[in-house]
């Protein structure tokens, strides 16, 4: 089906392209050089990222971070939308933001594998600020630790830059990176926690098979990208990415950026350290407004693992 949607949507891409319709209300720019990616600044598009000139290490510089219109949400918690340009398929990538203090937001995971059935963001209730889906999945599980309550309720897994987004009693949140797991497992000091991959950044550097081809991550390969990140004042990005060539209706498509072109918008929005999360068709992402109203992006499959964020009380 993800396939067929693929197929059906790049044939209206390229007959797009082919009708000149690339630059239609945007100006002449269709996409940035050298195969980059460009920001929508008012009438214009300015290239902040190229792959020659890529960084290794984003150490406080954040291009996009001051261009997202950030507006509330619920205290602490603010989000906002850029528009992107990019190679191929990505030439229109609206990236949703969301940026939340744990100290005013807690979040807590949606663990519906343990009932046999799926979740959605529509599946929350007006207490929720934010809500996503979380981690990676095996068929109808999440892949590798989960941790809910304080309770163990699957075992770390061994893979190649397979991280972990942990919430500790204080309720700060850490992305530990894959050496570390297992010793957080032992500590014990994990309320939520659960797995993922691939590490996007790991104290600001771009992991090698990110930067590197032939290493275990296929750098061509393009989608709708969900990551989390945290930044070095421990506040908590989360970024989902929409096609958006031709409205929302078509949102959905999986079609966006490389992982290597997202670990650059985590680094150019601040943060430290920071995963990919399953996006695709099931990346989806649910944001309340600081008037209650809420603004939801839908998958088009659920899932067996959510993350909730609530005001703290």
């Amino acid at each position: 089906m993800k396939l067929i949607l693929r197929a059906a949507v790049a044939i209206g891409v390229a007959a797009a392209i082919g009708a000149g319709a690339i630059g239609a209300g945007f100006g002449a720019h269709s996409s940035p050089p050298s195969g980059g990616l460009a920001v929508r600044d008012g009438d214009k598009w300015v290239t902040w990222w190229r792959p020659d000139r890529a960084p290794a290490r984003w150490d406080g510089d954040s291009p996009l971070a001051d261009r997202v219109p950030w507006r509330p949400g619920a205290a602490g918690l603010e989000w906002g939308d850029l528009q992107l340009s990019g190679a191929s398929e990505a030439w229109r990538t609206r990236v949703v933001v969301v940026r939340l203090d744990p100290r005013h937001i807690g979040l807590e995971l949606a663990p519906a594998f343990t009932e046999d059935r799926g979740w959605t963001v529509r599946q929350v209730d007006s207490s929720a600020a934010l809500a996503l889906d979380a981690g990676q999945f095996r068929g109808r599980s999440p892949w590798g630790w989960v941790v809910t309550r304080g309770k163990e309720l699957l075992s770390p897994q061994l893979a190649p830059l397979a991280g972990a987004v942990m919430v500790d009693a204080t309720g700060r949140v850490r992305v530990v990176r894959p050496d570390g797991v297992e010793a957080e497992r032992r500590a014990g000091a994990a309320v939520e926690a659960f797995q993922s991959y691939p590490m996007l950044l790991e104290n600001g550097v771009v992991p090698a098979p990110l930067a590197e081809a032939g290493l275990g991550v296929d750098l061509k390969h393009r989608d709708a990208r969900l990551a989390l990140g945290v930044m070095d004042d421990g506040r908590v990005i989360v970024a989902l990415t929409r096609f958006d060539a031709f409205g929302e209706t078509l949102g959905r498509v999986p079609f966006g950026l490389t992982s290597r072109e997202m670990a650059a918008v985590m680094g150019a929005l601040g943060c430290r350290d920071a995963l990919l999360l399953d996006g695709g068709i099931s990346g989806q992402l649910l944001v309340r407004d600081s008037t209650g109203s809420q603004h939801v992006w839908n998958g088009t499959r659920s899932v067996p693992l959510g993350l909730v964020g609530r005001a703290r009380r």
